[in-house]
């Protein structure tokens, strides 16, 4: 049984995103000192995984603030689509640290630099509280709306994440492993790259127009031949919109009798169905069995 989603108040969510962003904007500029301060390595690299979490939030943000703008002559369909782009850009910005951070872990196994573990618990058990806190915002919306749930589930990560870091600082300060620093810098980079790059990889594809992940085109298409009256399907086209809605567009052949009445309840029927694939934005295009565009005779 489905549980119908509620709306979430937009004045609460802004309010939950600016706090996230606030709190973990002030802890990343916090641990990056101290692993400067102390030359450690592994809250360097937490401090760039913690910064990807400020760019989540501020993008869900971005998505949320965006999708009210209205469409104008210029952008037809509003400035949903800049949320792509800035996931974009983020995941190209995330692997450039990446590449930095590694660079950076050779050096320091060539060279090793002792590093205290008192601090490194302290910063890391921080960011652990931080990440808990902005998760907790975002707990009772989750459900009812996907950039919320992305918001949460990449918190809830990094506070794992930041748990590492802890471990090692306590294996540092009871038994001088120093080594172990370096190796939990590479276990977060590891831990970025395998996010990052599948935000880079669905980035790009939505750039440039690519079926979304999670919709099956098969799938869709099928859903719309199954609809009575719809003899046929071509030209299917899904792209996305932003990074929550989806539109199609689609030619339909229907039979040369079916009246005006039966194509409204035809496109009002594969509209609602195509809402639960994730389909928000339905453009259809019918066509008679006699009367079938040039390339699809």
């Amino acid at each position: 049984m489905e549980h119908p989603h509620h709306t979430v108040p937009a004045t609460d969510l802004t309010r939950s995103f600016v706090i996230g962003i606030v709190i973990n904007a002030l802890y990343v500029a916090i641990e990056l000192a101290a692993g400067l301060y102390y030359q450690s390595l592994s809250l360097i690299s937490d401090a760039g995984h913690n910064l990807s979490d400020v760019a989540a939030l501020g993008l869900a943000l971005l998505a949320c603030r965006l999708a009210k703008v209205r469409p104008d002559d210029t952008f037809t369909y509003g400035y949903r689509k800049a949320t792509i782009v800035v996931s974009l850009v983020n995941a190209v910005i995330l692997l450039v640290a990446i590449v930095g951070i590694v660079g950076e872990s050779i050096e320091r196994f060539r060279n090793p630099v002792p590093v205290p573990g008192g601090p490194i618990i302290v910063v890391a058990g921080i960011g652990i509280v931080i990440n808990a806190v902005s998760a907790y915002l975002f707990f009772k919306d989750k459900e009812s709306d996907l950039n919320v749930k992305g918001a949460y589930l990449h918190l809830m990560a990094d506070a794992g994440v930041s748990l590492g870091v802890v471990v090692s600082g306590v294996l540092i300060f009871f038994f001088h492993i120093h080594w172990i620093d370096t190796v939990t810098s590479l276990i977060v980079v590891m831990v970025i790259f395998y996010s990052t790059w599948s935000l880079f990889k669905e980035s790009l594809t939505l750039t440039l127009d690519g079926v979304p992940h999670g919709i099956d085109l098969q799938k869709v298409v099928a859903t719309i031949q199954k609809e009575p009256g719809v003899l046929g399907v071509h030209h299917p086209h899904v792209w996305a919109m932003s990074t929550t809605q989806n539109a199609l567009t689609a030619h339909i052949v229907v039979p040369s009798t079916a009246t005006m009445g039966t194509l409204i309840t035809i496109k009002k029927n594969i509209k609602n169905e195509l809402e639960h694939l994730n389909i928000q934005h339905v453009t259809i295009e019918f066509e008679t069995e006699d009367e079938q565009c040039a390339d699809c005779k």
